[in-house]
């Protein structure tokens, strides 16, 4: 498997326009805005705690699958060339998050208890520095910003050396318009594809110091602090981990998709690039459950009341069971079913594996923010849960299917090959032999 295969010519290949695809997003998206609002009317804080839940998925996600583009650009991974595509697409959703989180910077004490304990509760008090509304605007307001159009950026520096090969005589007026943008400056094939290759080198690091940090502060602030007087250190770790999770599985997900609409795509996401992003949804699986059990291990060791507070809440009759879901999502089921070479070659299973990870991760969202917030699990709230979920995922898979219609589904320049990595192919080539 040392052995890498890139074709010197990869087909030039689009997702085509679908009108039907793009009515049913909208309607999706409509039937959410409905729900939220309805719910908003009945209950605030339920209605919140579902919308701030559905936000951390779907953005720490769609950042999840970029970081995982630059990740392997850090390590400069070869096999992954007909896959890097598809997590620089997930950016395409990175904008709309950005407006989505906008009316969250003004949650007040209908959602953060903390506000209205800063009065009277001496340890809350203490954490004034940090939980006060200004800061907390502005740190909820920059840091995603910043995050957000590093992403972007990155998106736009892997995008560029496409637009030189592409002919605009193949092209509709949506993405003739879009590569005219692009190609603003274009100083020739080879320049841009060299210049691009090194400021991506640049930035990958820069953006995976900032995925960390940025996304340790949201859920601290949207879910950590609701439980004011709880705290655990591994908490920021744990969550953008897990986004990095979700951005294998939706990477992986979405290349056994794309395998289904083009023959090309088909033929390039071969067993290769299907058992590593396999080995590495795996591999996130135990980590994951590694990260959850020492978070866990040392509340139950410590025996402190106001660290045990937040496991209690969610081992209780009413999200106990929600509890033993979340964990045969996002381990028991991930873990038997990739368990093997077999299973993370064969695309339909890895594809529906993947499907229940991101489904599990979900859940574990609305598990981290919604028991803090109410006292028991509610059936009803669920179902409004669900169809706000519906609403983000509608805009989530517009936003995807139109990248995917703009731009090439697989990268056409490939980054160059340092002269380290060629050589250690030829002699693990020759040892294999």
């Amino acid at each position: 498997m040392a052995h890498i295969h890139i074709p010197d010519t990869i087909e030039t290949r689009f997702l085509p326009r679908n009108k039907g695809a793009s009515v049913i997003f909208g309607v999706m998206f409509i039937v959410g805005l409905a729900a939220f609002i309805i719910r908003l009317g009945q209950d605030s804080t339920a209605a919140w705690a579902s919308y701030v839940s559905n936000w951390m998925f779907f953005s720490s996600v769609a950042m999840g699958a970029v970081m995982f583009a630059g990740v392997t650009q850090i390590v400069k991974a070869k096999w992954n060339w007909s896959l890097r595509r598809v997590g620089v697409a997930f950016a395409a959703f990175l904008p709309v998050a950005f407006v989505l989180l906008l009316p969250m910077l003004f949650l007040r004490e209908n959602y953060f208890p903390w506000i209205e304990q800063m009065a009277y509760d001496p340890i809350v008090q203490k954490k004034a520095a940090y939980l006060n509304v200004p800061f907390f605007m502005t740190r909820t307001l920059v840091g995603p910003a910043v995050l957000f159009s590093i992403a972007l950026y990155f998106a736009y520096l892997m995008i560029r050396p496409d637009m030189g090969r592409l002919d605009p005589a193949e092209l509709d007026a949506g993405q003739k318009s879009w590569r005219d943008r692009i190609m603003a400056g274009w100083a020739g094939q080879e320049a841009e594809e060299q210049r691009c290759w090194e400021r991506i080198s640049r930035l990958a690091p820069v953006m995976a110091m900032v995925y960390g940090v940025v996304m340790s502060f949201l859920v601290y602030d949207f879910a950590m602090s609701l439980d004011s007087h709880w705290f655990s250190t591994l908490f920021g770790g744990w969550y953008f981990m897990g986004a990095f999770w979700g951005g294998v599985a939706i990477t992986a997900t979405t290349g056994m998709w794309l395998r289904t609409k083009d023959d090309f795509a088909h033929r390039s996401i071969g067993i290769q690039q299907r058992h590593d992003i396999g080995k590495l949804a795996f591999g996130f699986t135990v980590f994951w459950t590694y990260l959850f059990f020492a978070q866990y291990i040392v509340i139950w060791y410590g025996k402190l009341p106001w660290e045990q507070s937040y496991m209690i809440q969610r081992a209780g009759e009413g999200w106990g069971p929600y509890s033993v879901t979340v964990i045969l999502l996002c381990f028991v089921i991930p873990f038997a079913g990739l368990l093997g070479r077999k299973p993370k070659m064969n695309p339909t299973w890895l594809r529906a594996i993947t499907l229940v990870i991101l489904f599990g991760l979900w859940n574990e969202r609305y598990w981290l923010v919604a028991p803090s917030l109410m006292e028991g699990y509610d059936f009803t709230q669920q179902m409004y849960h669900v169809l706000i979920g519906v609403g983000f995922l509608g805009l989530f898979l517009g936003t995807i299917r139109w990248f995917f219609s703009t731009f090439p589904i697989i990268q056409l320049w490939q980054p160059p090959q340092m002269a380290e990595m060629v050589e250690a192919e030829v002699r693990s080539s020759e040892v294999s032999r």
